[in-house]
């Protein structure tokens, strides 16, 4: 990990729970989260993966204190136990990192039958953080931090389409689902703050990392692409430093959107960026959050 440095929020003794910890800018965030004392919920689809990362931790850092715990994200009735199971044993919830995520996988339905992308990179956090909710109000500075990606410029969300039946393009419905990702974010850190909540929601992306979001199902990534990907992408390390800059950098307020700070957006330590336009819409956040309500069953209480 980087050795530069930012002014950082108190974190030892604090919960954590990290989506998709197993492997990639996941495992970094999760990584460097119980390095500095917090105690860190690896939820995870595969739990003998999560264990295998989780042993990697503890090999680099003895003392730390990390748990791994079942979520499947395309599956909302996975997303609702593994709600019930964090709240039956913690009290209190400092950090969610809704990180996990898939990446053009070909033509696909999560089990509740959403579009895999959507279902799995939205809707399923969009569920968990709804469901979390109770322990994110009672916890003093709480922060959601949500993922997005470069790829949500340009994009935009196709209410009459959102499955994918009347026309599928792999690429198009991973921006839409990074998009919703980024409105989602935003418009979570406008509802604490019209509440009275202290909780502060905060966007990122990790610019182009060399992860395994560049491989799935049973389609690998080539041998010599993925050495020229390492050449030219930042490692996961540094793909993990805006995830962690949102999560514990003391002079956020919430709402912000943290990103490499280098040429493009794509390499480089963290700093606030400015979002595409589309990610400002205000009505289409706002349609966003009832059709995601109405889809998962999940209503937010503030």
């Amino acid at each position: 990990m980087s050795a530069k440095k930012w002014d950082q929020i108190e974190l030892t003794g604090k919960n954590a729970i990290v989506t998709g910890a197993n492997s990639g800018i996941g495992l970094e965030t999760a990584k460097e989260l119980a390095k500095s004392g917090v105690h860190v919920v690896m939820a995870v689809r595969n739990e003998e993966k999560g264990s295998t990362a989780r042993s990697e931790i503890l090999n680099e850092h003895p003392q730390a204190t990390v748990d791994v715990m079942k979520l499947d994200l395309a599956d909302l009735s996975s997303v609702r136990a593994f709600a019930k199971a964090f709240a039956d044993r913690f009290r209190t919830l400092d950090f969610l990192i809704n990180n996990a995520g898939v990446m053009t996988p070909p033509y696909g339905k999560t089990k509740d039958g959403f579009e895999l992308q959507f279902g799995s990179n939205h809707l399923g956090h969009f569920a968990l953080t709804g469901l979390l909710l109770p322990l994110l109000k009672q916890t003093p500075g709480a922060r959601v931090v949500t993922v997005s990606s470069l790829a949500h410029r340009g994009a935009m969300i196709d209410f009459d389409n959102l499955d994918g039946e009347k026309g599928y393009k792999a690429m198009k419905f991973y921006g839409q689902s990074k998009l919703a990702n980024l409105l989602f974010a935003k418009e979570l850190d406008l509802r604490f703050k019209q509440h009275g909540i202290e909780a502060k929601s905060i966007g990122c992306h990790p610019g182009v990392s060399a992860t395994n979001l560049f491989k799935f199902g049973k389609q690998q990534t080539p041998k010599w692409t993925k050495v020229l990907m390492d050449r030219l992408l930042q490692p996961a390390d540094m793909g993990a430093l805006p995830t962690l800059y949102a999560a514990t950098a003391a002079s956020l307020s919430g709402g912000e959107y943290i990103g490499p700070e280098g040429r493009g957006r794509m390499r480089g330590y963290p700093a606030i960026d400015t979002p595409h336009r589309a990610a400002n819409d205000d009505t289409t956040a706002e349609k966003l959050w009832d059709v995601s309500e109405q889809l998962t069953g999940v209503t937010f209480h503030f």
